[in-house]
């Protein structure tokens, strides 16, 4: 009878955690229909206001960087404080007037300051937001948990660019298509708050897990390496939608393509994080294969190979953080995760801002030259991810 009781006890428990997976998977869905349908129309919408290659690379890997830097301290005094309701809500908000104000925007510079404080926001509010998930993500399964919420996200990041092509189509402009993009930026934050009030303390949907301080964290160097390197050789899209301007892309199939990208990133994101929960880690080997040879169909194929190499980017956008997001819930206890999440997605930020800064000028100088950097330094996480498996 009591083995009966713990078994309903811990069957209602995935159950709710599971319903507020779901809630913060809508709002990560709405609020990515808002930011990915602009960042679909930022390289085009940048160079119509007079930026070059350079500076699209740049404000594009700037404001990811800002964004990922940020949250080392946003992780830690989210640990600190107990806030995490507060930054995961105030985070949120700047996304609701951040991305609509870029149709204000009457120069680069000031389109490159909005996007700035919109990744701000997003860095003040993942961290928290990561944490919470983690309780009820180790609920559920950990891989399938964060994979369940990229899903949502990348669904809401296929739809943001096709909204925006429906926009184009009928012959509005970029500003225009900014002040519709308010609408599921609104919507997303009326989601949060009700997820808010029904579960104001996520802590109690995850019991307190045995944690191996040598082992653990040890491996996690490695893991962290090898994600710097995947990285720094991540090509972001206003870049590759720079590209596609300039080889005389129709406006039209920008952000179709980028659909087409993102759908395959919300597929393989529940797919590898159900791999993970059954087969391991190791299960990054195969995924940076799959993914880490997107740049030669993207920068130097024809039509059919570039939707292809999108295709591959958009596998391994689905797939790299939510895996490392589960490999840290595991292995990190409740009161620094936080911390971890933040370090975590500062290291990534460094790496992809020296990234995407550098394939700016390389793409000034070389498309071949940017391909074999891209290509390489993605394989170099290869060996960091092994050492990560071996070490003890």
């Amino acid at each position: 009878m009591l083995s009966e009781n713990l078994h309903l006890t811990s069957k209602k428990s995935n159950h709710i955690a599971l319903r507020f997976l779901i809630l913060l998977g809508v709002v990560s869905l709405l609020t990515d229909i808002t930011a990915k349908g602009a960042q679909s129309i930022i390289g085009p919408y940048l160079a119509i206001l007079g930026a070059n290659a350079f500076i699209v690379g740049f404000v594009a890997g700037l404001g990811e960087f800002i964004g990922y830097s940020l949250r080392f301290f946003s992780g830690y005094l989210a640990d600190k404080t107990g806030f995490y309701w507060f930054n995961v809500t105030f985070g949120y908000l700047i996304n609701v007037v951040a991305v609509p104000a870029l149709a204000l925007a009457h120069s680069w510079q000031w389109a490159a300051l909005l996007i700035i404080i919109e990744r701000m926001g997003k860095a003040l509010r993942t961290p928290a937001r990561d944490t919470m998930l983690s309780h009820a993500g180790l609920s559920v399964g950990a891989g399938w948990g964060f994979g369940l919420h990229k899903m949502m996200d990348q669904i809401g990041c296929m739809i943001g660019p096709l909204i925006v092509t429906v926009v184009l189509y009928l012959k509005y402009s970029y500003q225009q298509s900014f002040l519709i993009l308010f609408i599921p930026a609104i919507t997303a934050f009326i989601v949060l708050l009700t997820a808010r009030f029904l579960y104001p303390n996520p802590a109690k949907l995850e019991e307190e897990i045995p944690f191996q301080p040598n082992g653990g964290r040890t491996k996690l160097m490695f893991y962290f390496a090898g994600a710097a390197f995947v990285a720094a050789g991540y090509a972001d899209f206003p870049l590759v939608a720079f590209h596609f301007n300039k080889i005389a892309m129709p406006d039209i199939w920008i952000p179709i393509i980028y659909a087409i990208a993102l759908g395959a990133s919300a597929v393989t994101s529940i797919v590898f994080g159900y791999l993970y929960d059954c087969f391991g880690s190791r299960i990054f080997i195969l995924l940076i294969l799959f993914s880490a040879f997107f740049a030669p169909f993207v920068f130097l194929g024809n039509f059919s190979l570039e939707i292809v190499g999108m295709i591959l980017w958009g596998i391994g956008m689905g797939a790299q953080l939510p895996l490392m997001r589960a490999i840290i819930a595991k292995r990190i206890p409740i009161k620094e995760r936080g911390t971890v999440f933040g370090i975590f997605t500062t290291g990534y930020g460094i790496a992809w801002f020296l990234g995407s800064t550098l394939m700016g000028i390389l793409y000034g100088i070389s498309i071949p030259l940017l391909v074999i950097f891209s290509t390489v330094i993605q394989l170099l996480a290869i060996p960091c991810f092994i050492a990560g498996f071996k070490s003890k």
